[in-house]
Order: structure tokens, then C-alpha cells, then sequence
């Protein structure tokens, strides 16, 4: 099956960075990193309307979220070799794939926000909208 493809008038990435602003004097530490939550637009592509109760869900259930922050030792190898296989270390603004249970639920300048540890990230995904 084919994923729901959404209707963006503006990038994700984008918005995300324009409602969060500055992040200056926000210090993550040791191996976090702070995502901003993924919410789906009100429209797919195909012309659908979301209700904004499956919309509103999203701020729980989503698991995709834009990489904001990492923490000084976040994505370092440790004993296990948790990222030695990772050809492309994770970077600044890619999407990233948890468990919706997973991490501290944030919200910082109005944005929701996740804080995980770095072993809880699951996979990085081009498009927000290809996980649900």
C-alpha cells in the first residue's frame, strides 16, 4: 500500500524552523537529541481532509520528528556498536523515526518537541509522510 502523501503549501522542515525560532540557549547533554514532533497537514495530495481529531493525535501517536539538536556525544560509537554499520552520520534537520512512547515530550517556543536518547532513534526517512 501506498504511503498517504500530504499536501504541504509550505516545506515541514520550513514551518518547523520558522514556529521554534532561536535556539539559542538550549544545551542538550551527553547522547540526546531533541526532535520537533511531525504533524500532518490537514490535506493529502489526493484532496482528502484530515479531521483535526487525527491531526490533533498526531502531537501522541506521531513518530517522525525533525532533528533540531544533538547532544556533544550523541550517535557515538559506545561498546555495543550501536551506529558502526551507519554509512551517514545523522545530521541537523533529518527526519527520524522513534517509538511514540519514547522520550520526554517537550514544548519549546510552541513547538511540540520529543527528547530521546540516541538508541532510541529507529531510522531516518526522506519524507515525514512515508511512517505512520
Amino acid at each position: 500500500m501506498p504511503f498517504m502523501r500530504m499536501s504541504h503549501d509550505v516545506d515541514p522542515k520550513d514551518q518547523i524552523w520558522k514556529e521554534i525560532g532561536d535556539l539559542q540557549g538550549v544545551e542538550l547533554f551527553n547522547n540526546q537529541v531533541l526532535l520537533a514532533t511531525y504533524t500532518r497537514s490537514e490535506k493529502t495530495k489526493s484532496g482528502l481532509y484530515l479531521p483535526d481529531k487525527h491531526r490533533d493525535e498526531d502531537r501522541f501517536q506521531s513518530k517522525v520528528g525533525l532533528m533540531l539538536m544533538l547532544g556533544p556525544s550523541a550517535f557515538e560509537d559506545n561498546a555495543e556498536g550501536w551506529f558502526r554499520a551507519i554509512e551517514k552520520p545523522f545530521a541537523v534537520n533529518d527526519w527520524l523515526v522513534h517509538r511514540p512512547s519514547d522520550g520526554w515530550s517537550i514544548n519549546i517556543h510552541g513547538v511540540d518537541c520529543r527528547i530521546l536518547v540516541d538508541t532510541q532513534i529507529k531510522m531516518r526517512v526522506k519524507d515525514p509522510d512515508q511512517v505512520w
